[in-house]
């Protein structure tokens, strides 16, 4: 088996017992963000599978966008990420 050389950790644990690893991250050219893969790239950055700076440059995306999901997921959880509920969670 080969296994292709990156930088930093293959896997990681995360709080609930669960490992993500690389794979379980959405592939580079994803155009439709759900809110089960927004979720898995800031877990990825939070548990220090990516950096954000790759996260960033791999995803196209904004530091703004990053930072609004993370501050999303921290004060609403998961389900403040669906488009369908943004204004729910949204700060008057």
């Amino acid at each position: 088996m080969f296994l292709k050389k990156v930088d930093g950790p293959r896997c990681v644990t995360l709080s609930d017992g669960q490992v993500l690893t690389r794979a379980d991250l959405p592939p580079e050219n994803t155009r439709r963000w759900v809110a089960s893969r927004k979720a898995a790239v800031v877990r990825g950055v939070a548990y220090g599978l990516i950096s954000k700076e790759e996260a960033l440059e791999i995803y196209g995306l904004s530091a703004e966008e990053f930072g609004e999901w993370v501050s999303a997921v921290s004060t609403h959880g998961i389900d403040a990420l669906k488009a369908t509920t943004v204004q729910k969670y949204r700060q008057p």
